[in-house]
């Protein structure tokens, strides 16, 4: 047998030493190249919070902007003319129904009332006189009419002067708060001269309007809820009317509540921020607004199915802030995926971290 050179000895040894170091190394990584494919899935588990579906009440509430209105308010002005001779109120002073607020000086009214009730008085005579004398044919007809005539004027004449006597004591038409005066004693006023202001403010009005949309949705009898600067607490009301139209510029529909105030808080012209339901579900399924997926001619949300996100169609109806209504394609008890939803595709795996079920109405 022929002898093995020691260099050719020697090269032999090392292959032998570096394929007992490599070979561990080499079946290793064969290993986890051929690991079960579960162990590296369940490594990358999606976590996500589900929502279990519970029916509950939900409402669709649409805030808007208004004014504080007074239920009743006119600008107190005198009907005739004349100069102011006694002012009977305080400004910003309670008063009640026919309270007299202004006098104006009535002499020459008076006198000229005098004039007249003078010669109606003459004239009464004259006719009766008159009258006998047609009766005996010593007067004509025509002549006794003429003198009838101008008794009637006169006695219209009279009740003129009357209704001017009356007009010089101004009133207050409804209970009321009156405003700031306009006018001193002494001042000659006339039908365009402005006195001060009458305002009955308990009840207010609230004049809001809201989107076309929402019209058919509002009616009389509806609650709203408003709040107003500079005051912490919210104010209730009611509706009582609508306008009859929507606006052709805002297409808006204009409404009216009335909002009890006793204390006087509430100040005609005050702005307005106004809440109100305008639809209502007793027993509603809803998911947050975030759960739901918008897609080509539909929506979608991710329910919770053996460990993975299935997606599943559905329709809406009524929303709020926050949450949607299920109106088609989910039902009650079944887990909706909630968080993580951008992560989300057919069958992949998830990892529940938290149940958000409590309330799935609030």
């Amino acid at each position: 047998m022929a002898k093995i050179p020691p260099v050719v000895h020697w090269v032999l040894i090392a292959a032998v030493l570096a394929v007992g170091l490599l070979l561990p190394k080499w079946l290793k990584s064969r290993s986890q190249e051929t690991a079960p494919q579960d162990s590296v899935e369940v490594a990358f588990r999606v976590p996500v919070r589900v929502e279990t579906l519970a029916p509950a009440k939900l409402e669709e509430r649409l805030n808007a902007t208004g004014s504080v209105l007074a239920n009743e308010r006119i600008e107190i002005v005198s009907e005739i003319s004349g100069k102011v001779d006694a002012i009977l109120f305080e400004e910003g002073a309670k008063v009640s129904a026919g309270k007299v607020l202004v006098r104006l000086d009535t002499s020459t009214l008076e006198a000229e009332r005098e004039r007249a009730r003078f010669r109606y008085e003459l004239l009464q005579r004259e006719e009766a006189r008159q009258r006998q004398l047609l009766d005996d044919g010593l007067l004509s007809q025509q002549e006794y009419e003429f003198t009838v005539g101008e008794m009637n004027v006169l006695s219209a004449e009279l009740q003129l002067r009357g209704a001017q006597l009356e007009k010089a004591t101004i009133r207050a038409p409804f209970e009321g708060i009156v405003g700031l005066r306009s006018v001193s004693l002494g001042d000659y006023v006339s039908n365009d001269t402005r006195i001060t202001t009458l305002q009955d403010i308990d009840p207010v009005k609230i004049e809001f309007s809201v989107p076309e949309a929402y019209a058919r949705d509002l009616v009389v009898g509806n609650s709203i809820r408003f709040r107003v600067q500079g005051i912490d607490e919210p104010f209730e009301g009611r509706i009582y009317a609508a306008e009859p139209s929507i606006d052709p510029q805002t297409r808006s529909l204009t409404l009216r509540a009335l909002a009890d105030n006793p204390e006087g808080n509430l100040l005609p012209g005050a702005f307005a921020e106004v809440e109100l339901a305008v639809r209502e579900v007793e027993d509603a399924l809803s998911v947050p607004s975030l759960a739901i997926v918008p897609e080509l001619g539909g929506k979608k949300v991710y329910v919770l199915e053996e460990g993975r996100a299935e997606p599943r169609v559905v329709e809406t109806g009524i929303r709020t802030e926050t949450r949607v209504q299920i109106t088609r394609g989910l039902e009650p008890g079944e887990q909706v995926i909630v968080s993580n939803i951008p992560r989300l595709a057919r069958g992949i795996e998830v990892e529940v971290v938290e149940d958000s079920a409590e309330e799935p109405g609030a």
